[in-house]
């Protein structure tokens, strides 16, 4: 007997292991709702789109097995309840997850079982060719997005790039002007799926951060194309421009805030690149827009994906600036003090989501400067995102925001003071500031010797070097107050 496995991040409208023949099992695997306390909001997406699909798949003729998280407490509970069933062979799409691969190997060696393992629809590339955009060993995303472009044969004309160049990326940094009117966001309606799965996380899963009614994303095929739509008829001509930009009492601006659905497959990053060259026809969107959503799709996000890959689990198990603080619990409800600390916190909390800026230079760099230990943080942001997985927030955090990894795949720390913030942001000049720019100059201070040694690092290190002795003693004694202080 042979079967079809669908875990939590496998709903694609055309799935690749699935056949009308072959019985399909749709599990709530213990990886994706008991590994670790989630947002009740990732949970519900996980469980309304898992339910969408199993209505889906039955409609079309298919033979569907739903197993709830309850009925098998680890994954070795789901093969043994196959192999009693007498089945030999498994076919499944790759999880993309480093562990959960070697698990299933395992397993199905226990159980006597053979498996055939699917290219996921999720990427662009195949997990194969991952390496091949390597070759000369650096990680480098402006490396790797140029081949993509070539391959791809996107926004290139004569073999060079429409505009003259390949990235516009020092265009989408402004700040937004007070006068600009963001447009409204048309969530879709909660379906029967929506209201069930809001019950049922609830019910299970009471003391998980967020709030489950809260949940908005779409959970099916035609609502995730409507939704993605609109973006690209309201949001994406104003995308670029504004894409770092951070407002303190808003959250999506001018985003797409795809990664919900599109993490879990209910849309292919193949047919969102089709989708928005096709809407460029009409709308002629600026090519800073066009450029920079194109290069989060096919660059940012294949990359991430292909150094998990290939570096995933070294990334995991590294420490670089040997940080062992624990994160208080002021960080779970947004009670720091810090202003755009606890604002994109609470943020989270309500939507489990805020943009990349608000990932990185704010919740990342600030973590970073308070020296947490990166598996808490990698555990945090695991915990607080809906659209958290492993292949993306093991580079993203060990890699890029906590630099725990040496800077395997950044050329330079992501470390800034409030000037950042207040420069990006409409935050004004605050306490909160001298507490930031005291937490800076003590980690560039305390790591000066190491930041030396890179290049890019000189001029800050020039600025602490030159500070007036006082001035340095002050704010080093403010860092101490403020680390000793946390709850």
């Amino acid at each position: 007997m042979e079967v079809s496995l669908i875990f939590p991040n496998h709903i694609y409208e055309y799935n690749p292991c699935i056949k009308t023949n072959r019985k399909v099992f749709i599990v709530e695997e213990s990886l994706y709702f008991t590994s670790r306390k989630f947002h009740k909001q990732k949970l519900v997406l996980h469980r309304a789109s898992m339910k969408f699909y199993e209505e889906y798949l039955t409609k079309y003729g298919y033979d569907v097995d739903y197993i709830a998280f309850w009925r098998s407490n680890s994954l070795e509970d789901i093969f043994k309840m196959l192999s009693e069933r007498g089945v030999k062979k498994i076919h499944h799409v790759e999880t993309v997850d480093y562990h959960m691969e070697i698990e299933i190997n395992s397993l199905c060696r226990k159980y006597g079982m053979t498996r055939k393992l699917y290219n996921t629809p999720n990427f662009m590339i195949k997990h194969d060719e991952a390496a091949s955009y390597f070759d000369d060993g650096k990680y480098l995303m402006a490396d790797f997005y140029i081949k993509q472009r070539k391959k791809l044969d996107i926004l290139i004309k004569d073999g060079k790039p429409i505009g003259g160049k390949w990235s516009f990326d020092t265009e989408n940094r402004k700040k937004m002007p007070d006068n600009v009117k963001l447009p409204e966001i048309n969530f879709p309606e909660k379906n029967k799926h929506v209201y069930e799965a809001i019950d049922y996380i609830n019910k299970h899963f009471p003391d998980n951060p967020g709030r489950a009614e809260e949940f908005k994303y779409p959970v099916t095929f035609q609502s995730a194309i409507q939704f993605l739509d609109e973006f690209l008829k309201t949001r994406m001509e104003n995308y670029g421009a504004f894409q770092d930009a951070i407002l303190s009492e808003e959250v999506f601006l001018f985003h797409s805030v795809l990664t919900p659905f599109m993490n879990t497959g209910i849309l292919s990053p193949q047919y969102i690149v089709n989708r928005a060259l096709e809407f460029h026809d009409d709308y002629d969107y600026p090519l800073n827009s066009l450029e920079g959503f194109i290069r989060q799709i096919i660059g940012w996000r294949e990359f991430i994906r292909a150094v998990y890959v290939i570096e995933g689990n070294r990334q995991r198990n590294s420490n670089f600036w040997k940080a062992e603080r624990s994160i208080p619990k002021s960080f779970w409800t947004g009670e720091t003090g810090i202003k755009p600390i606890d604002d994109s916190i609470k943020k989270n909390l309500k939507h489990g989501w805020c943009h990349h800026i608000e990932r990185l230079m704010v919740l990342g760099n600030f973590m970073q400067l308070c020296e947490f230990n990166p598996d808490e943080v990698y555990n945090w942001f695991m915990e607080m995102f809906v659209d958290a997985y492993e292949w993306v927030m093991v580079p993203n955090v060990y890699g890029m925001s906590q630099y725990a990894d040496g800077g395997l795949m950044s050329t330079k720390p992501y470390l800034s003071g409030s000037n950042y913030i207040l420069k990006m942001s409409d935050y004004k000049k605050d306490e909160w500031c001298d507490i930031w720019d005291a937490l800076y100059r003590r980690f560039i201070f305390k790591n000066r010797d190491v930041l030396a040694q890179n290049p890019r690092m000189k001029l800050i290190i020039h600025q602490i070097d030159n500070m007036e002795k006082d001035k340095l003693e002050s704010s080093l004694k403010l860092a101490e107050e403020f680390l000793s202080n946390l709850k």
